[in-house]
């Protein structure tokens, strides 16, 4: 049999299609593995972010990677963007890596990496960049504070994105009530922190080390710190110490005047009995310290030392007070005063407890009728006892008995 021309066109025709059909889902089945794999990038401002696209399986499909404005970074081997700071590190069938050196806030976005099949396959990675905050600085400490006063300190940093936290320490002790501030910056990507910590000034806080401190994920755990050192001025505060409690005739003693200020006062008056000390030569200051010699009664009195500064005056007194050696000494002579004092007052309640016994026995000394003498023994009932005492009353007067 013999076909027409017409009809073998025909049959070559239906052939070549079916050749396409086949190789069309042949290259499908084959790209069907094929989608680019990316990952997100988190980088500090000025280091250095690589951005890696992998193919598992590629038939010679190319790869490209274009920045967040959809330009062209890298085809293949082949650069388009004209930026000095990116950089080919591989490119192969399986990856393309490109590096973006002194990376800037700007440089932040999304990053897509394309792989070129039927259709376009492509694979999205978020470039962050962190900006790292600024050195902080304390602001509103004036030298000195006086006591009492109220100080107001705030620290300070900017640039960081995202927003820095800021913590306050005095003496390496947290303080939590304080006040926090952020702000945008004019580039609208990073901030400006402030925080700020009111207190009242105590001598106390004299010498104090109080500490900024700012945190960010920027600093790799190493926080940045700002100090400062306060300096409060206040009033001396006085007190008197002896060298001993029980001081005794013939013996010497030193009173100690314990004072401090800021500024140190120095240095100290002293008094005995609001005048001027009255012997000399045997009460002798030297610095702070009064030593007295040969005590005698007549150092008996009210001493007192005064200190002053700038910020003020302040006082403290000791009343001396010089014992017989032949006495009872110290707390041994306090506990026989003691117990001499609890006998005499048992002596007086045990003699007014006597005297006013005697009183109330004299006061109800009386007489009294004898059965005899009220008829009441010989009765024969209650009743005619009660009627017979009664009608011996008359004659009562000659059977009485005393009772003293």
């Amino acid at each position: 049999m013999r076909l027409k021309p017409s009809v073998v066109l025909r049959l070559y025709s239906l052939c070549g299609i079916l050749i396409q059909v086949a190789a069309t889902k042949s290259k499908t089945k084959g790209s069907q593995g094929q989608f680019p794999l990316t990952q997100n990038v988190t980088v500090i401002e000025g280091e250095t972010a690589t951005l890696t696209c992998r193919v598992d399986q590629n038939d010679n499909t190319s790869l490209q990677w274009s920045n967040p404005a959809q330009q062209t970074l890298y085809f293949d081997d082949k650069k388009a963007l004209r930026d000095n700071r990116i950089e080919l590190l591989r490119a192969s069938w399986h990856e393309l890596t490109i590096r973006v050196t002194d990376v800037s806030l700007s440089d932040e976005g999304q990053y897509t990496c394309s792989l070129f099949t039927m259709p376009v396959k492509t694979s999205k990675a978020f470039l962050t960049v962190l900006g790292v905050p600024e050195s902080p600085q304390i602001t509103g400490f004036v030298s000195p504070v006086m006591e009492g006063d109220r100080m107001e300190l705030t620290c300070k940093t900017s640039g960081s994105k995202p927003a820095a936290d800021i913590r306050w320490f005095k003496n390496d002790k947290e303080v939590k009530d304080v006040k926090y501030l952020k702000e945008e910056d004019a580039n609208r990507k990073t901030f400006t922190v402030s925080s700020t910590m009111n207190f009242k000034a105590d001598r106390s806080d004299d010498g104090a080390v109080v500490s900024c401190r700012v945190d960010h994920e920027s600093l790799h755990s190493s926080p940045q710190i700002a100090m400062q050192v306060l300096e409060i001025h206040y009033i001396p505060s006085v007190k008197i110490i002896p060298s001993t409690l029980w001081p005794e005739e013939g013996q010497s003693i030193t009173l100690i005047c314990e004072s401090k200020g800021k500024p140190l006062p120095d240095p100290v008056l002293w008094t005995k009995d609001g005048g001027e000390l009255p012997d000399p030569e045997r009460m002798i200051v030297n610095g702070r310290e009064l030593n007295i010699h040969m005590l005698n009664k007549t150092d008996n009195g009210t001493y007192r030392c005064e200190a002053e500064n700038s910020i003020g005056l302040n006082s403290a007194e000791y009343v001396l007070i010089i014992r017989d050696p032949n006495g009872y000494p110290g707390p041994t002579g306090t506990d026989h005063a003691v117990i001499g004092g609890i006998v005499a007052v048992v002596v007086f309640v045990t003699l007014c407890s006597i005297i006013l016994l005697g009183r109330y026995l004299a006061r109800h000394k009386g007489t009294y009728l004898t059965n005899e003498a009220k008829g009441a023994e010989d009765a024969p009932d209650a009743d005619t006892a009660i009627i017979n005492a009664e009608g011996s009353q008359v004659n009562a007067e000659e059977k009485k008995e005393y009772f003293i």
